[in-house]
């Protein structure tokens, strides 16, 4: 019986090739972005979500409910972990982790840059990344013990045992060195903590120091909480915590008159769970990724589906009631229900399955594409996982059911002495035929909608001042195998007489996402009459202002005339002078810590972004230091030609230090990566609204394929009658320009209140154009007529004889 039914499926499908094609090639684009789509989701979602209790991991924030908003961070002091282990010894685990900048890592004569984690002990009681060799409770208990991932230890050792073996870390004439404690399995890359190598966090300079600072935040604090004790408990025992701890701060936030937010906290310190880290961009300061962009992707593999499913229940409708005849004569002769069904569905799925295999197959040869142009870091071996492989089944099973199961019931249903008396037929369109064109035009423009806004939200933040000029900027990151002070001494002195060199200057942080893809932060809370003022703290040499065109507003920048500015001066950002409440600080002081120290103001310069260009520019404080490592340069060139500029660095560079990577780059492209998650999301929509209108105009030429044939010869007697051509075009294209009329009826008022909710994260950004949401309506309405011109002209210019003669 099964293979009667094949053969019959077989041998129909064949006999309509064409619309066969059609199902088939959609519904393999459709499955080839979805498993592209879902396989994003499925490694956003899972996240972190390796460790053995995850549930019971959490990560500390602040929270602190200013007069202007709230606020929350996830950057950390470092005396907290040590405080919170002391104030609740119930905990099972607390611990502190840096990833800073690359460190230089020194075995025998050979050097590598890696990333080191700074932590203690308890990571590897409360994360369960896989302890190769060593063990998990000692190998972090030596202050000069190290626990380096596999791929590193390959990287130095080779096939050498590493355990036990000495390497050193840090510059030349400052090395320390470290015994091998461990080794473990090389971190996912799904997990928010990214490292080559742990070390104790004591074993840093200025520890001692450093843990009698409670405003200085550079660390992010994870703890796990017993089985006995719930998030609700511990954050309400915090309380009194922040209250021991942070009493300046919480005094400071009643002064400028805070009030209590809805759990009654002026200021607490809370916990997120480990697996929502990844998504809490707000603590991640802006690492993670965006929820939204999650919830989106999965939209848009639920529409593209929907899309595909339309066509093919449309056509197999449409279709089967042209073999309306074939199954009436089947049930006149007996045939079941489930047999009838069975044999129509059993078609249906043929065509699935088929879509299906194509569409894993294009996916699988366009992955490494698909990589390096979402730089979505996808891996082959999801394919192979059993949750994603059950995910994907399920999909088709339902896609099957929904594309086929619906008109193979439908069929059914139909009585057949009806079906043999000719009374069943699709010469009137349907009220689900029509619902199904309008839903798939209307998924279709919405998505061309949101592509649109968000293009020009894009571009608007890229055309927006950033305070600083990035044109003809060159970014190079020292790294670790040179000493970026000298560098930047060594670059003043071979470019002084260049003219084609403007000024060079160097800095602790970057600009812009370089290629070296580091990111590092430090904040510390500053003492002005009492109150306390969170600023970023920034290293920068002299000319930083004037190699950046940062506008000077009042004082000065740094300049070596002036010995004393590296002892105790700050050139602060315009945003920290609102924040003291005053309009020209210059010659103010106030404090930078609880050590007591003083610093005077000398210069105050404009807001400029220094790390997220879509939020508002927060207080910036810059420092000048003899001492304090530099990790960037900058060099301003003014040439035609600043490739050529580049080339002669980089040649410089080689010269005088052959031993380190040369990884420089305009500032214009760190800034274009800033907007990574927008282009991505913008990138996203357009292709998939370009896909949905490419599958919405192949159902759409195939629904109106089918219903010309059909009424080819009501076109025939309306030509005898005297029917011009341009009037049968007319009448048969007006139905369908109905359908898409009403679909954007629909689409629009939807892609403006969405686009609007998006637009509203944003604290700078455009206005949705009214003309451009009529462009997508004009173009909607071309696209649908040119897709069924070609059908209603070849109709319409059919020879009425032949027209007349059709059954």
């Amino acid at each position: 019986m099964l293979r009667n039914y094949l053969k019959i499926a077989l041998r129909t499908l064949w006999k309509s090739k064409g619309y066969t094609t059609i199902n088939v090639a959609g519904l393999a684009v459709a499955f080839s972005v979805c498993t592209f789509l879902f396989m994003t989701i499925y490694r956003q979602l899972t996240f972190d979500s390796f460790h053995a209790d995850g549930d019971r991991i959490f990560q500390t924030y602040y929270f602190a409910n200013s007069p202007d908003k709230a606020s929350r961070s996830g950057i950390m002091p470092l005396p907290l972990g040590p405080a919170l282990k002391a104030s609740f010894p119930e905990l099972e685990g607390v611990t502190r982790v840096r990833v800073g900048t690359k460190s230089l890592v020194a075995y025998k004569d050979k050097y590598f840059d890696k990333h080191i984690a700074l932590t203690d002990p308890d990571f590897l009681r409360i994360f369960s990344f896989p302890l190769i060799k060593g063990n998990r409770q000692q190998a972090l208990q030596n202050l000069s013990g190290i626990v380096m991932t596999e791929s590193m230890a390959r990287t130095i050792f080779g096939k050498q045992d590493p355990m036990g073996k000495q390497i050193q870390l840090g510059q030349p004439g400052h090395q320390k060195n470290y015994l091998v404690t461990g080794i473990m399995a090389d971190l996912p890359d799904n997990s928010s903590i990214h490292c080559d190598a742990l070390i104790r966090v004591e074993s840093t300079d200025n520890y001692r120091q450093d843990m009698k600072n409670w405003d200085g935040n550079s660390y992010t604090v994870y703890l796990k909480t017993p089985a006995t004790i719930d998030q609700a408990t511990l954050e309400n025992r915090l309380r009194s915590f922040a209250k021991n701890h942070f009493a300046r701060t919480i005094a400071d936030l009643k002064k400028e008159g805070a009030k209590p937010d809805e759990r009654g906290d002026l200021f607490a310190i809370r916990l997120q769970k480990l697996k929502n880290v990844h998504f809490d961009r707000e603590i991640m300061s802006g690492k993670g990724a965006p929820v939204a962009l999650v919830y989106a992707l999965g939209g848009l593999a639920v529409f593209i589906l929907l899309i595909a499913c339309i066509n093919f229940i449309n056509l197999t409708i449409a279709r089967s009631f042209t073999r309306a005849r074939e199954l009436g004569v089947r049930k006149s002769l007996g045939a079941l229900r489930h047999q009838l069904f069975i044999q129509i569905w059993g078609e249906a799925l043929v065509v699935c399955l088929t879509g299906f295999l194509l569409g894993t197959v294009l996916a699988y040869s366009l992955m490494t594409s698909f990589n390096a142009f979402f730089d979505a870091r996808l891996d082959l071996s999801h394919l192979l996982k059993p949750g994603f492989i059950g995910l994907m089944l399920v999909i088709f099973l339902v896609v099957s059911l929904l594309a086929g199961g619906y008109p193979a019931w439908r069929m059914t249903t139909l009585k057949a002495v009806d079906v043999l008396k000719g009374k069943i037929s699709i010469k009137r369109p349907g009220l689900l035929r029509n619902s199904l064109i309008i839903t798939q035009f209307t998924i279709s423009c919405l998505l061309i909608c949101c592509a649109l806004v968000a293009t020009r939200q894009i571009d608007f933040l890229r055309e927006r001042p950033l305070g600083f000029s990035s044109e003809q900027v060159i970014s190079i990151p020292v790294g670790n195998r040179t000493n970026g002070r000298m560098m930047l001494q060594r670059f003043r002195d071979q470019f002084k007489q260049d003219p084609a060199v403007v000024s060079i200057t160097g800095s602790s942080v970057n600009l812009g996402r370089g290629k070296d893809r580091v990111t590092s932060r430090s904040m510390t809370g500053m003492d002005y009459k009492g109150k306390n003022i969170q600023t970023d703290w920034l290293l920068v040499d002299y000319d930083y202002v004037k190699t950046l065109h940062i506008k000077l507003l009042a004082g000065r920048e740094f300049d070596p005339t002036y010995a004393t500015d590296s002892i105790n001066r700050v050139v602060i950002t315009e945003s920290m002078a609102k924040e003291m409440g005053v309009s020209n600080p210059v010659g103010l002081f106030f404090g930078s810590d609880t050590s007591g120290t003083r610093s005077q103001i000398i210069g105050m310069v404009a807001d400029f972004h220094l790390y997220a260009p879509t939020d508002k520019p927060a207080p910036v404080t810059m420092h000048l230091s003899h001492h304090e490592p530099i990790n960037y340069l900058f060099v301003r060139v003014n040439t035609p030609n600043p490739t050529a500029a580049m080339t002669k660095l980089q040649n410089y560079w080689q010269k005088v230090a052959p031993q380190a990577e040369f990884m420089a780059s305009f500032l214009d492209e760190n800034v274009d990566a800033w907007f990574q998650n927008e282009q991505m999301m913008s990138r996203l929509f357009s292709i998939a609204s370009g896909i949905a209108i490419f599958l919405s105009c192949l159902g759409l030429f195939a629904v109106a394929l089918l219903a010309i044939e059909q009424r080819t010869k009501e076109i025939g007697i309306r030509k005898v009658m005297g029917a011009s051509a341009a009037s049968i075009v007319v009448l048969l294209s007006r139905d369908f320009v109905k359908l898409v009329l009403i679909a954007l009826a629909i689409a629009l008022p939807l892609a403006w209140f969405g686009m609007q909710q998006w637009l509203n994260n944003y604290p700078y950004r455009v206005s949705i154009s009214v003309g451009a949401f009529a462009l997508v309506a004009v173009g909607a309405i071309l696209v649908a007529l040119v897709t069924v011109s070609y059908q209603t002209i070849k109709a319409a210019l059919m020879n009425p004889a032949k027209s007349l003669k059709t059954e």
